[in-house]
């Protein structure tokens, strides 16, 4: 083959050689390329992730604000029951005594200020005997703190009222003597009157009644509130609440 021929083929060669190369690259550029429903599942793997959370400083607890206290004013009237006897034999003034709630005290908003079942406390200020019989006799009690919830309430009230009672205390040797006088001036009477024994007899037995009449009106009786009985208890001064 002389030169002239070779150079054609040379050339023929090397075109084909270089086509080739060339679809050979187009192949690997479109084998390298991701189908387009491939890139949008990519995408929307990629969007659903959750952005992650940004740190933050620790805020503090707020506590709410406790509510407002309750208020019972000055006046107001609570019922009582005594939780003991109280009676002038073997209590006197400045004794300590206790009372407790057996109904809810209300304030003025219908709320319960004091359950059933709160004791008070209060000290004795004046407690006297009756002089007659139709006699009532003297118990008044100062009330300073109620207690109820495991916490103590100072307060200023005064007992409005009792339900008191006046007991006798049998015949004593005062009455004895107030007995025989009488019998005796009925038998001095009797026979001044009579002018003879029987007179006297008479006169002593009327005597002696007589001066059963005036032991008895004159007898003390004392004073007495049963256990159970009803104090009511009238506050001096308003009774602030805190609620808890």
């Amino acid at each position: 083959m002389t030169v002239h021929r070779m150079i054609p083929f040379a050339l023929g060669c090397f075109l084909v050689a270089w086509g080739c190369g060339q679809a050979d690259d187009e192949a690997g550029r479109d084998l390298s390329l991701l189908p387009a429903e491939s890139l949008a599942t990519l995408d929307d793997t990629l969007q659903d992730q959750p952005a992650p959370e940004k740190a933050t400083p620790d805020q503090p607890v707020r506590r709410p604000p406790p509510p407002p206290p309750q208020v019972l004013p000055a006046g107001s009237v609570i019922e009582l029951i005594a939780v003991d006897t109280i009676s002038n034999t073997t209590h006197v003034a400045g004794d300590t005594v206790w009372a407790t709630t057996n109904a809810d005290v209300l304030d003025n908003n219908g709320d319960v200020a004091i359950p059933a079942g709160a004791r008070f406390e209060g000290v004795i200020e004046e407690i006297e005997e009756s002089e007659s019989i139709g006699g009532t006799g003297k118990l008044s009690v100062a009330f300073t703190r109620v207690t109820f919830g495991g916490n103590d309430y100072t307060l200023d009230g005064i007992s409005d009222s009792v339900g008191t009672q006046t007991e006798g205390r049998g015949v004593t040797a005062g009455d004895a003597a107030k007995v025989g006088a009488g019998a005796a001036a009925g038998a001095v009477l009797g026979g001044l009157i009579s002018k003879d024994s029987k007179g006297a007899i008479v006169g002593g037995i009327v005597g002696a009644a007589a001066g059963v009449g005036v032991a008895a009106a004159t007898k003390d009786r004392d004073v007495v509130l049963p256990a159970g009985g009803m104090v009511r208890l009238v506050l001096a001064s308003p009774l602030v609440i805190e609620r808890k």
